[in-house]
């Protein structure tokens, strides 16, 4: 299994692909029987959500979902630590990028959930290994099924390397779990990384159980599995046999990886790496569906590569590329497959000492991929959308069609099951669009932009420029504050999009938007509210300030913006309320990366530099870069200014530049209001481009 694959982003791409199909397929009956598929549902073969009576919109193929949340941004511990993080870098990206209570991890209770329980020691301060060992958490706990869940992504950036795969994606399952969930993830971790270039399923397997101690649990689990497997005519029979031996009867907790290994195992062994029928057997076998089918699905993912997942059904048009990554880099949540592959193959590259290879030329949306939509669905209108290599063709049958993708939570997906969306825009009004496309003969294009509405209970669309062809560049225009939730093409014909992107400074004024609601009543879940990242305890609508935030403990911050962001200002008036510290944060990357001009103590003003080290989770060290004494008083407003350009930071209160200095150890992000354990008060947040004279 040497060598590195000619094919890397394909394969990855289908890896991404296999694990996002399989947890959309499997998410419908988590937790079912196998009686009860049988009867109700019968053999899986394709996607069910028109058939069971899912909470809220039974209609919701795209979802949120901790195994593809966990197993895509976890990996950024490769961006922001190193390409070969230890545990304890990947347990501060835990801590960086989960909102506590609403984003990645089921919230389930100490002792109950291991992920919520190893999160908690992490905010206690305890260092990963020991976050996740035995030794603190007992067998059950630290058995559980999540470690297998979340490896794929650190896999794929190992190609053809199942040694390393399983090395890393030790150090990783480490931060919450232990023992036999721990040699359950190196398996899966280094199936998916000999998929690349491994092309018999026997020695791929073969390969994979030499990577955990002999004899061991999970050992035994997959000898006994793969017998059955290669002995029983009927996948049925085989899996009886797992219940029987390894079963839920058997192991304690809420899902045990060893049932749930078993079922992974099994659907890989007997389909041979072939996509649908391995998501036939490991669907239908019941138990932890969305897991274990998200687990077989990056394997059979990487191992068919993109021929695999089109030699059955449909599985990739329902699901358009869309994904969701909720978490505090609120600008990374509405992404798509393509995307997320292009990320992960690139950390593999650089692991592997690869030339890059650039598929997006810079732009976003950029088709590189074969098949690729990045998330492009016709939303007015009829027409075909396809990539017929290289470039989304849009087809219409209609007079006029609407093509876009999303770039905010979309209206269906404002009522998530089961794990809440939690997300910032994409894109913003002051920023420039940029497309290149070619229309047919007498077409005509606009480029459009979709928002909410008063407290977002209806879209409005906004039109670009009429174009017939070529480099197309369009400013967004200023949308009232409310959260821009698509873009895309208006076509009156036939038309292909090359590659659409955007980029510059965002032109922002930030508070409440005419027509939304005030006062008691006024709508918790108004889309201008959900554009930013609540990270503090309490944010109520019906108070009369925009952004009222109150923080019993600790800091919190209230966050908006992407990592796209670069260079500008950012401006607000805060007034604080019984508060420890308030403050202004620029260049935020998370909970524990940002830089922060805040008035503390009553008596000083501080610009501080927060980014979190792997020495000491839960306390992320904090450089003050310069601060001098300054008597604030609660109720009084002051207007706190922070400016980014490059290495330079220019910090002023009401007008008054007190700091100017130079650091480069963040160079991008959004914007965020902090309070630490009291109650301040904002109007307005404004961002802007730097101006000329400035950047001189």
């Amino acid at each position: 299994m040497a060598g590195f694959p000619s094919d890397y982003e394909e394969r990855v791409y289908a890896g991404v692909l296999g694990k996002v199909i399989a947890v959309y397929l499997g998410r419908p009956f988590e937790g079912w029987t196998f009686d009860r598929i049988s009867r109700e549902l019968g053999d899986i073969t394709y996607y069910v959500n028109d058939r069971v009576d899912l909470p809220l919109k039974n209609h919701l193929l795209v979802v949120t979902d901790d195994d593809i949340s966990g197993t895509f941004i976890f990996p950024r511990a490769l961006r922001d630590h190193s390409l070969d993080p230890s545990s304890a870098q990947i347990g501060q990206t835990w801590l960086n990028e989960i909102v506590e209570g609403q984003s990645v991890l089921w919230w389930g209770g100490v002792g109950n959930s291991t992920e919520h329980t190893a999160y908690l020691h992490l905010k206690d301060g305890v260092v990963p290994p020991d976050s996740g060992a035995i030794a603190r958490n007992g067998v059950v706990v630290a058995e559980q099924v999540g470690a297998q869940i979340f490896v794929e992504g650190f896999a794929m950036t190992r190609p053809g390397d199942p040694e390393a795969a399983a090395d890393l994606v030790e150090r990783a399952a480490r931060v919450s779990h232990d023992g036999a969930a721990v040699h359950a993830a190196r398996v899966i971790a280094a199936l998916v990384a000999g998929a690349f270039t491994e092309t018999d399923m026997d020695l791929l397997l073969d390969a994979a159980v030499s990577l955990i101690p002999k004899g061991c649990l999970i050992q035994r689990v997959i000898a006994d599995v793969r017998e059955w497997a290669a002995t029983d005519a009927d996948w049925k029979t085989t899996r009886a046999r797992i219940d029987e031996r390894y079963g839920y009867h058997r192991y304690g907790g809420n899902c045990h990886v060893v049932p749930n290994h078993a079922t992974v195992i099994h659907a890989v062994a007997r389909s041979r790496g072939a996509f649908l029928p391995a998501m036939t057997v490991v669907n239908t076998s019941g138990w932890d569906t969305d897991s274990n089918a998200g687990c077989v699905g990056a394997i059979c993912g990487v191992f068919g590569g993109l021929a695999g997942l089109d030699a059955g059904p449909d599985w990739r048009g329902p699901v358009a590329d869309r994904m969701y990554l909720p978490s505090a880099d609120g600008g990374s949540t509405i992404t798509d497959a393509a995307r997320e592959a292009v990320t992960l193959a690139r950390y593999g590259r650089a692991w592997a000492g690869q030339p890059a290879r650039d598929l997006t030329g810079g732009a976003r949306f950029h088709f590189g991929l074969p098949g690729s939509v990045q998330g492009f669905t016709v939303l007015d209108g009829e027409a075909r959308v396809h990539n017929p290599g290289g470039r989304l063709a849009i087809e219409p049958t209609s007079p006029a069609t609407t093509v876009a993708t999303p770039t905010f939570i979309p209206p269906e997906a404002r009522d998530m099951p089961i794990y809440g969306l939690i997300a910032s825009p994409t894109i913003y009004s002051g920023q420039t669009l940029r497309a290149r496309l070619n229309a047919g003969e007498g077409v005509e294009v606009r480029p459009v932009v979709a928002h909410y509405a008063g407290d977002g209970d209806a879209l409005v669309w906004v039109d670009g420029p009429v174009v017939t062809g070529g480099d197309v560049r369009w400013t967004v225009p200023d949308v009232g504050g409310q959260p821009i939730t698509y873009v895309g093409l208006r076509a009156t014909g036939p038309v292909e999009l090359i590659e659409l992107t955007w980029d510059g400074t965002p032109t922002l004024t930030l508070t409440r938007p005419a027509g939304a609601a005030t006062g008691h009543g006024s709508d918790p879940g108004a889309m201008w509210r959900r554009a930013w990242v609540k990270a503090v305890d309490r944010w109520d609508p019906h108070w009369p300030e925009p952004f009222r935030i109150v923080q019993n403990r600790g800091t919190g911050l209230l966050i908006q913006g992407s990592r796209d962001w670069r260079d500008y200002t950012v401006t607000a008036d805060v007034t604080p309320h019984l508060a420890e510290a308030v403050g202004l944060a620029a260049r935020v990357q998370g909970l524990t990366r940002y830089y922060a001009l805040r008035l503390t103590g009553r008596d000083r003003v501080e610009l501080v530099r927060r980014i979190s080290l792997p020495t000491r989770p839960g306390v992320p060290p904090e450089t003050v870069l310069a601060g001098r004494d300054f008597r604030w008083e609660y109720g009084t407003t002051y207007r706190l200014a922070i400016r980014a350009a490059g290495t330079r930071l220019t910090a002023s209160v009401d007008g008054e530049v007190l700091f100017d200095l130079d650091d480069g150890a963040l160079t991008c992000g959004g914007v965020a209001l902090l309070v630490t354990q009291g109650r301040t008060a904002t109007q307005t947040v404004q961002v802007t481009p730097n101006s000329v004279e400035e950047s001189s």
